[in-house]
């Protein structure tokens, strides 16, 4: 069983981030900056108590994820297909949703995802095997004449640990994991017009600490000691925007193996892509959605 407090945490979070959630889609308009709504829903997760559990995802259009406005980002939305993909920690007892806004006019393809995401949640209880999951997600969205992507999966959560066992498939899998009472779960099914694969862009303005050691540099320590608020969850370069030489500083901490980037990822044939994704606790005969 989990713990009381731990619980309460679980669903304070899951509690902030729907209400952040619902404040957002509306924010996603025609005309509207992306780096302005990015700054205000995290600013609305910090004003409801609690803190990012990663930089807001705001992907376009053939990005699946990954993408976050950089220093001084001056895009605007258009005739964008936009996911929204939000992550709220209390105490590093973490929430994560996310939800398809859709500006170009293709809305099957958000239904395809929404509905995904519905039928996988109808089979999550203790013993279930997370190869079942991936089969009626990728089953669903076929039934719309799209592709699930097929090498993006849903995940565990654990306290400061965003992407954590069970990884929850997209597809149809040989062997799983059986699912546990206990256990927090993101399932998050993607839907393309395009292949359904995803490969690493070239822009990284995600990163998140992999193992901290000594480093020489003056701003390296800096940029250390500005990263070491976040407990290893992922942060964006815009959070460091105070800190001197931040690319530099960044790049260098790459190669010593200090930090990790996270690319864009990009639908390999740029077909359109969209996403659906909740937070649940597997309760002793079903779950609970904290999102």
């Amino acid at each position: 069983m989990m713990d009381a407090e731990v619980l309460d945490k679980y669903r304070k979070a899951g509690a902030i981030l729907k209400q952040v959630r619902e404040n957002a889609i509306p924010m996603v308009k025609k005309g509207a900056r992306l780096l302005d709504v990015a700054n205000a829903i995290e600013a609305d997760i910090v004003a409801k108590g609690g803190k990012p559990a990663f930089p807001v995802n705001i992907s376009l259009n053939d990005e699946a994820a990954h993408d976050t406005p950089g220093i001084g980002d001056e895009r605007e939305f258009g005739d964008d297909m936009v996911k929204l993909d939000i992550g709220v920690h209390v105490d590093g007892y973490i929430a994560d949703t996310a939800v398809t806004v859709d500006l170009s006019g293709n809305p099957d393809l958000v239904k395809a995802s929404r509905k995904a995401l519905e039928e996988a949640i109808k089979l999550v209880r203790p013993g279930v095997n997370t190869g079942q999951i991936g089969a009626t997600i990728e089953e669903t969205i076929e039934g719309f004449g799209l592709k699930p992507v097929y090498n993006l999966t849903g995940h565990g959560l654990e306290r400061y640990v965003q992407h954590a066992e069970p990884a929850i498939p997209n597809k149809r899998i040989g062997q799983g994991i059986i699912l546990e009472a206990g256990q927090v779960i993101a399932i998050e099914p993607f839907a393309t017009n395009g292949i359904g694969i995803v490969v690493e862009g070239p822009v990284v303005e995600i990163f998140s600490t992999i193992k901290v050691k000594p480093v020489r540099m003056p701003s390296e320590r800096e940029a250390l000691k500005a990263i070491e608020q976040y407990n290893g969850l992922p942060f964006a370069r815009r959070w460091l925007g105070d800190v001197k030489y931040i690319d530099r500083s960044l790049a260098s901490l790459m190669r010593q193996g200090i930090i990790h980037g996270y690319p864009v990822l990009v639908e390999h044939e740029h077909g359109l892509v969209s996403q659906a994704e909740h937070t649940m606790i597997v309760t002793e005969d079903g779950c609970e959605l904290t999102t």
